[in-house]
C-alpha cells in the first residue's frame, strides 16, 4: 500500500508553506505529494492568503525536490485549454525529471468560475472526454508527425504535439464517483481510477465497475491502479485526535466514518479494508497544513506497519 500526501490550497496556504509539507513529504519516506486545483476557499475557510495555481506551485516544486511524485487532484478541465495544457504539464515533468501526474476532472464548482471570470460550461463531461483524447493524442505522437483533432469543442491541426513527457507521456489519472460514463473513461485513457471520500463498500462497488469497462476496452482490468483519496485524522490517543478534529472543524466519529482517523492502529487496519477490495494506493487529505507532526507520527506510526 503506497501512501501520498494530499492536500487542498484553496483553503489557506502559501507556496512557502507548499513547499514545507513538500519537502517533509520527501523526508518522510511518503511516496508523492499531490494537491487540488481550485481558486477559491470551501466552507468557512477565508482563504489567505490567496489561492495559488496548481501547475506553477507544482513547477516550482519539481526543481525544490528530488524523489516524490507530484500530481494533481483533479485538474479542473474547465481552467485550461487541452493542447496548453499538455505543455503545461510536459513542462513540468520535464522540470522533475519525469516525476509527475496528471489528474484531470471535468470541473464542477461553480462559484470560483464566477469569481474569476471562468466560463462554466453546461456540458462539461463531454469536453472532459475530448481533452483526454487530446492530450493524450499530443503526447503520444511521435517525434516527427504532427497531429489534429476535429471535436465538437476542440480543434487542433497540424499540432507539432510538443514538448514530450520525460517517459513518453505522463501518467494518467480519473476518479468519481458516476456510474456509466466515468468507468468508461478511466479504461479508455487512465493509468489510475481513484475514488475520492467513498467508503468501503462503495469503493468496492465502483472498483467492480471500472474493471468491467477495461475489460469492455479490451483491456486487463490489472493495467490500472485503483485508488482512494480521504481525510486522515490520526493521534497517539483520544485527546490529540480530538485535537486535530477540531483544528479542521470535524468531529471525531464523522472522520472515522467517513475517512481515516483514530490512533495508528485503527488508521492501519481501515486501509487494510481499501486494501482487501483493491485499492493498492492511498491519497492522505492533510487539511491542517501547519501540524507537521501529524506526517511524522503517520510515517512512524501507520506508513511503516503497512510496509
Amino acid at each position: 500500500m503506497e501512501l501520498r500526501i494530499f492536500t487542498e490550497p484553496q483553503q489557506g496556504a502559501s507556496y512557502d508553506t507548499l513547499l514545507t509539507v513538500a519537502k517533509a513529504t520527501e523526508d518522510l519516506g511518503f511516496d508523492a505529494f499531490f494537491r487540488s486545483d481550485h481558486y477559491l476557499a470551501m466552507g468557512s475557510a477565508d482563504g489567505l492568503p490567496g489561492p495559488t495555481d496548481a501547475w506553477i506551485t507544482l513547477a516550482g516544486l519539481a526543481r525544490e525536490t528530488s524523489r516524490i511524485r507530484l500530481g494533481t487532484l483533479m485538474t479542473a478541465g474547465t481552467f485550461r485549454l487541452p493542447g496548453v495544457l499538455a505543455i503545461q504539464v510536459a513542462q513540468v515533468d520535464r522540470m522533475s525529471g519525469g516525476r509527475v501526474e496528471l489528474g484531470l476532472g471535468a470541473g464542477w464548482f461553480e462559484e470560483e468560475h464566477k469569481a474569476y471570470g471562468i466560463p462554466f460550461p453546461k456540458e462539461k463531461f463531454a469536453r472532459l472526454e475530448e481533452q483526454l483524447a487530446i492530450v493524450t493524442g499530443l503526447w503520444d505522437t511521435p517525434v516527427g508527425d504532427t497531429f489534429s483533432y476535429d471535436g465538437t469543442h476542440y480543434r487542433l491541426t497540424d499540432s507539432p504535439a510538443l514538448p514530450k513527457p520525460v517517459n513518453g507521456r505522463v501518467p494518467v489519472l480519473i476518479g468519481g464517483h458516476g456510474a456509466t460514463r466515468t468507468p468508461r473513461l478511466a479504461a479508455r485513457y487512465a493509468d489510475e481510477f481513484n475514488i475520492p471520500f467513498a467508503s468501503v463498500e462503495d469503493t468496492e462497488r465502483q472498483f467492480g465497475r471500472v474493471r468491467a469497462a477495461a475489460e469492455t476496452q479490451g483491456r486487463g482490468p490489472d493495467e490500472l491502479v485503483y485508488s482512494n483519496a480521504l481525510v486522515v485524522c490520526v493521534g497517539r490517543n483520544d485527546a490529540e485526535v480530538a485535537r486535530r478534529a477540531a483544528a479542521i472543524g470535524r468531529e471525531v466519529d464523522e472522520l472515522k466514518t467517513n475517512g481515516l482517523a483514530g490512533s495508528p492502529a485503527e488508521v492501519v487496519d481501515k486501509i487494510g479494508q481499501y486494501a482487501a477490495v483493491g485499492s493498492s494506493r492511498i491519497y492522505l487529505q492533510i487539511l491542517d497544513l501547519s501540524d507537521l507532526d501529524h506526517l511524522e507520527l503517520i510515517s512512524a506510526e501507520v506508513q511503516s506497519r503497512l510496509g
